[in-house]
């Protein structure tokens, strides 16, 4: 007796890929949104609390700009807007073609562990870099006033 005929399951490669590739999509959606929304421009996005606050730049002012000028191949307009951001990012997307990598060749998902003193490093770095793009020597750092 012969069975009834099913819906072929996906193959094991594509059920590995679609963690990795759902989280390009949920990165991709609102990357594009910036790329043709220009932070530039006055009006698109909310002011940033902290600066409003206190007038200072803070570790997160000039991301979306950064992101901007990356979709537009803009890496020095990038890097003067959020150098830590590129950095970041940078990171991000190395760390996810690891991923992908892993996924697609059926290796061991990879893990990113991050001790105690890495953390201190990490606030630390995000600290300075807040602090001198604040003072008139790091100005290159900070994004221009729109």
């Amino acid at each position: 007796m012969n069975a009834a005929p099913t819906a072929s399951a996906p193959s094991p490669v594509l059920r590995r890929l679609g963690p990795p590739l759902a989280a390009l999509a949920a990165v991709a959606v609102p990357t594009a949104f910036v790329a043709v929304v220009d932070p530039n421009s006055p009006g698109h996005y909310p002011d940033c609390p902290f600066l409003t606050a206190t007038g200072w730049w803070c570790p997160g002012c000039g991301g979306l700009r950064c992101v901007h000028a990356l979709t537009h191949g803009d890496l020095t307009g990038a890097l003067h807007d959020n150098a830590v951001a590129v950095l970041l990012l940078g990171v991000l997307a190395l760390l996810w073609l690891r991923w992908g990598w892993a996924a697609l060749t059926g290796g061991p998902r990879p893990r990113l562990v991050v001790g105690g003193r890495r953390w201190v490093l990490i606030a630390l770095l995000v600290l300075v870099f807040t602090v001198v793009r604040n003072l008139p020597v790091g100005a290159g750092l900070a994004p221009p006033l729109v």
